[in-house]
């Protein structure tokens, strides 16, 4: 058997595997006799068929599987054998000659293979990106406090009414004359908050109610007439709301305000664990803290994207074996079509080109992801779930077991690769250039993104 290559240019190439007979009937003889062992065919006992019989019958179509087995083994190892960097994958050469298993006993199977354009990344001290350091004052600190004491919060039952408590009760329509309506709309558990009444001279019947109170009142005008939520203050549908627009009357039976956590040694240990932090001045140095946290996730994102846009600009135009990538992509996914592969390419490309610059990257600074690489991106992506529904503090162990059941999943562990690459990749780029720090409120930072 001989493999060859023959280069069209630098990005296309062919690969030729020449076959003899010899190459492959000692397996097509193999797989016949295996053949004849498992065959069922009437008037013979299983495994007793006649070899010759097997050959007739079988002999072509098992010769062509092997053939093919035999031509994809080769040039998989001819592609790894030699380091050849393609993308995509081979595909069968439109200069392929015909191929005839019945009368030809050798053969010469042609595949055209794309190569990866060589890319020059070098990065140096004399490249300059801006990082954006972002400035936290004790505004921002504040917000903060005020928001964890209200996540830690509890509602507690009052006698009077404020604006934002919320007020439950019976309620029941009146007719015409004030009076309860024969047959009309009776709502068991009512829940209103004058805080999100539209109409304010419907609202200021709420004000200061007590328990036992009752309070007539228009649904329809507190809404302003808005029939999916006059539809669920009441519990009917939005088709019978047309006949719900006149008075009911409510008898207050419960009141509950929101009362935010105090800043004590509970909220404390529930936000930073137990002892971590005993006094308000650390409290808010903790949370300073957490919020240079946050914000330096958000610096290291816009520092990718300038990073990225740096780097490109210092590689240069880099050009893809365009017409073998559109063919590939033609015979492999599902669906497209020469028309749709156009229009959509232009868009993939520059996805693909810094696909290529960060494989280069990868390859210049050795870039390696290892299973304690695995493990912190897992911690960190766990930290961050957990983080979304309030819970700051989450023990140790618990982190351990959810991030070792995240590695244990196939799919979580690619993404997690991909993750922690990445990140090596905006790491290796930060340290190996200068960065040009610039100081930037949070305001004027996210407005960066608005063009982006």
């Amino acid at each position: 058997m001989n493999v060859s290559q023959k280069n069209i240019d630098n990005l296309n190439a062919v690969i030729d595997i020449e076959v003899t007979k010899a190459d492959y009937e000692g397996n097509v003889d193999k797989s016949l006799r295996s053949y004849r062992q498992k065959a069922n065919i009437p008037g013979f006992r299983k495994g007793m068929v006649p070899l010759g019989m097997i050959k007739k019958m079988f002999g072509k179509s098992v010769m062509a599987e092997e053939i093919n087995k035999l031509v994809s083994e080769q040039l998989l190892n001819y592609i790894r054998e030699n380091k050849l960097n393609i993308l995509g994958e081979p595909l069968p050469s439109e200069t392929q000659q015909s191929i005839d298993f019945d009368t030809q006993s050798d053969f010469t199977f042609t595949f055209d293979i794309a190569l990866a354009p060589e890319i020059d990344v070098t990065l140096t001290k004399e490249d300059c990106i801006d990082y954006y350091q972002l400035k936290i004052d004790d505004e921002m600190v504040q917000k903060q406090v005020e928001a964890l004491t209200s996540r830690y919060g509890s509602h507690e039952k009052v006698d009077v009414a404020g604006e934002k408590d919320m007020i439950k009760g019976k309620s029941v329509e009146l007719d015409e004359a004030g009076q309860v309506k024969e047959g009309g709309i009776v709502v068991e558990n009512t829940v209103i908050s004058p805080a999100y009444i539209k109409n304010e001279a419907e609202k200021a019947k709420f004000a200061g109610v007590k328990v036992g109170d009752k309070v007539i009142y228009n649904p329809a005008a507190s809404c302003d007439g808005n029939e999916t939520e006059l539809a669920a203050m009441l519990h009917i549908s939005k088709d019978a709301v047309a006949d719900a627009k006149g008075d009911f009357e409510m008898e207050i039976t419960e009141i509950t305000t929101f009362k935010p956590a105090e800043l004590n040694q509970q909220l404390f240990d529930n936000v930073f664990g137990a002892g971590k932090v005993t006094n308000e001045e650390e409290f808010n140095a903790k949370v300073r803290e957490m919020i240079a946290g946050q914000l330096a996730t958000e610096s290291d994102y816009k520092f990718s994207i300038d990073a990225r846009a740096a780097v490109e600009k210092k590689v240069g135009e880099v050009v893809l074996p365009e017409a073998f990538l559109k063919r590939w992509m033609l015979a492999t996914q599902e669906g497209k079509t020469s028309e749709s592969i156009e229009e959509e390419f232009p868009k993939m490309k520059p996805e693909l080109v810094w696909h290529l610059i960060k494989e280069q990257i990868v390859k210049n600074f050795e870039i390696k992801v290892g299973e304690d690489d695995l493990m912190e991106m897992a911690k960190a992506v766990t930290k961050a779930q957990f983080a979304q529904y309030g819970m700051m503090n989450i023990p140790e162990d618990i982190l351990e077991n959810y991030s070792k059941d995240m590695i244990k999943n196939k799919d979580s562990v690619r993404s997690l690769i991909d993750r922690a690459t990445e990140s090596k990749i905006s790491k290796t780029i930060k340290d190996a250039v200068t960065l040009n720090v610039i100081e930037s409120s949070v305001e004027d930072f996210y407005k960066k993104f608005e063009n982006q």
